[in-house]
């Protein structure tokens, strides 16, 4: 079955709205995401991907990812930047995961064959697709999270034990640094978020350097493509008059848990990520219902009623509630008119290794993870 061409802007947008929804409130930012691939598309670039099993057993493939706090940047850390000569960025977002890519080559002496997504979002799976091809290089149908997430040991290589190191990290004015070694998963995460937050804002890097033969036994297939499907099915429900929300929680098995109006928003920046919560009431069918959901970067954990409710590895997803474009937790604001929709993990992360660092546990909440069917089933018997 051949894999589809984005020919047109309009089927850029279709895949970056379905990165955007895979998300879960994170994953960067669609316009970025949608500069980056029109720039390519601009340039005469056929902006496609192929199949796992289309990377030879030895080839070399390439993980690119940007690392930092998706927050808005305040005007005490405009203040900062200026304090060290910054103003402006000299890279953008495809240029420095490129470079991240060639500085990793380089420092191993190999030559690169193939990238494979770190995860689903707005602007790291298209960035990450257009510094590929900017380089001549194949794109993996496929990530390997199944959705997105702040720490970049919520992978499937991690779940596996496979190597993450050595990390390139390039940031928007062209400082370079190599993460040669790193004592574990989650040191190199730290170090990693430590040298975003020294350049105010986000690094392109690269790692999980496997063989084509490793990257099969990992990958989470043929994502990209539902990605595009998941955009095109709320554009053209929005064409069709059909409700969106709706069409695209049923096309992906998933759950509309609430319809309401966002009516609290706390944030802050910290240690390199998004943090905060957003409360929503619930109007119609779930008037009277109370909402509220955690973030760090991305969605993940939630409570209904003052009661746990759906939490990571299973994804919750907040969309306009008319129109069905995914919000990054960035964009929401009070009074927005909202839906909730929850979808299942991607079995691997509900394994025990998985929860471990994918569940509540692994983000300070002691609440037990319940797959988010059986939490719905359950209150569905007790209505």
């Amino acid at each position: 079955m051949p894999q589809p061409v984005l020919r047109t802007l309009r089927d850029i947008e279709d895949f970056v709205r379905g990165c955007t929804f895979m998300g879960t409130g994170g994953g960067g930012q669609p316009e970025d995401g949608i500069a980056s691939l029109k720039g390519e598309m601009e340039k005469g670039t056929v902006i496609t991907w192929s199949q796992p099993d289309a990377v030879a057993d030895d080839d070399w493939t390439v993980c690119p990812f940007l690392m930092g706090s998706i927050a808005p940047i305040t005007e005490h850390t405009k203040e900062q930047m200026k304090s060290f000569g910054l103003s402006g960025r000299l890279y953008d977002q495809k240029t420095v995961l490129a470079r991240a890519m060639e500085e990793l080559a380089a420092f191993r002496g190999v030559r690169l064959d193939a990238v494979v997504p770190i995860e689903l979002g707005g602007a790291n799976t298209p960035g990450g697709i257009a510094a590929a091809l900017s380089l001549g290089l194949k794109v993996v149908d496929g990530d390997y999270t199944g959705r997105a997430i702040p720490e970049a040991q919520q992978t499937t290589p991690y779940l596996a034990e496979k190597p993450m190191w050595p990390i390139t990290s390039v940031d928007e004015w062209g400082n370079v640094v190599v993460i040669r070694d790193a004592f574990n998963y989650l040191m190199a995460e730290r170090i990693g978020k430590m040298l975003s937050a020294a350049a105010f804002g986000l690094t392109g890097d690269a790692g999980f350097l496997l063989s084509g033969r490793d990257m099969k036994q990992v990958v989470v297939r043929d994502t990209l493509t539902m990605c595009l499907g998941i955009g095109r099915s709320i554009r053209e429900a929005k064409e069709k008059g059909k409700d969106p929300v709706l069409e695209v929680s049923g096309m992906l098995g998933g759950w509309i848990v609430l319809r309401g109006k966002v009516t609290g928003k706390e944030w802050e920046d910290r240690d390199g990520y998004y943090w905060g919560y957003h409360t929503f009431h619930g109007d119609g069918e779930f008037t009277g219902q109370e909402m509220k959901i955690w973030f760090k970067n991305e969605n993940h954990i939630s409570w209904k009623d003052g009661k746990p409710f759906v939490t990571s590895p299973d994804m919750l997803i907040v969309v306009d509630g008319k129109t069905g474009e995914p919000y990054t937790n960035t964009k929401i604001a009070e009074g927005q008119d909202v839906a909730v929709i929850c979808l299942k993990a991607v079995d691997r992360f509900r394994s025990p290794r998985g929860i471990d660092i994918l569940g509540p546990g692994h983000f300070g909440f002691k609440i037990d993870y319940t797959p988010v069917e059986r939490i719905l089933r359950n209150s569905h018997e007790e209505v």
